[in-house]
Parts: C-alpha cells; structure tokens; sequence
C-alpha cells in the first residue's frame, strides 16, 4: 500500500490546521506558503475533507478553514479514507489461498490500527518537537 500525494499532503493540511486550532480561520495559500505547496492542489484536496464535515469554511476578508472538531477526536485514519478511500494493501478475494488471505487482512488490520491510534493533536504534537517527517507515511 502507498499513500499518495493526496493523502500526504491532506495530512499537512489538517496539520497545520490542527497547530492553529482556536485560533479562527488559516486561509490555503498562508497553508501553501508555510510548507512550500501548490496552494491550487490543496484547494482540491480540502473539497472532500470539507464534504467529510472534517474542516468547515470560512468567508471573508479573514475567512479560511478550521477543523470541525478538536484535533483530538481526528485520526489519521479519518484524513486518508476520505482522501485515498478503503486501508488494503490488495483486494482480498473469497477464492484465494488461506493463508494468503490471511497475511492480506493482517496487514491491513496493522496499517488501520496505527492509522486509526494516531491523532491529528498526536501530530501535531510531535511536529512542534521538530519531527517534520513523522507524519509521512512510507508502507
């Protein structure tokens, strides 16, 4: 299983939103200029966390987004379902050998758990620290 740019990228989003969290609004290109992305890419990678309820707008001159919910009650898990759809290494098919199968759901039992286990305020967290990279997911 690899996540994409999609996934990676909506993580920082909610990140950065997650570190400015009570603080009102953050606008995409403050977002974009902070972590030297495409403030176009992620306008449409916030429309589907936005139709999740998992951030809500803002308009106006200070408008931006904000999560919906304190970054506690976020997983990880929440950000890449919406933005790369179901956890599975492969398709698991009825016909496949057991034991296979079995390595299959294993595998995808492990990457939920710790996708699932994992908060955006852990995140967040653990970026003040200085750990940049902890959030980019390599599987």
């Amino acid at each position: 299983m690899k996540i994409s740019t999609k996934g990676r990228y909506g993580l920082t989003i909610m990140i950065a939103l997650a570190k400015k969290y009570g603080e009102g609004p953050i606008s995409l290109k403050s977002i974009a200029k902070d972590y030297q992305l495409s403030e176009h890419y992620l306008e449409q990678l916030i429309a589907p966390l936005r139709n999740a309820t998992l951030v809500k707008s803002v308009r106006g001159a200070y408008g931006g987004y904000m999560l919906s919910k304190p970054p506690e009650n976020i997983t990880a898990g929440d950000i890449i379902r919406v933005l790369e759809g179901p956890i599975s290494p492969v398709e698991v098919m009825e016909d496949e050998e057991p034991a296979k199968r079995d390595l299959w759901i294993k595998i995808r039992d492990a990457v939920k758990e710790v996708l699932d286990s994992t908060t955006l305020a852990d995140l967040a967290n653990y970026e003040d620290k200085g750990e940049q990279e902890y959030y980019m997911f390599y599987i």
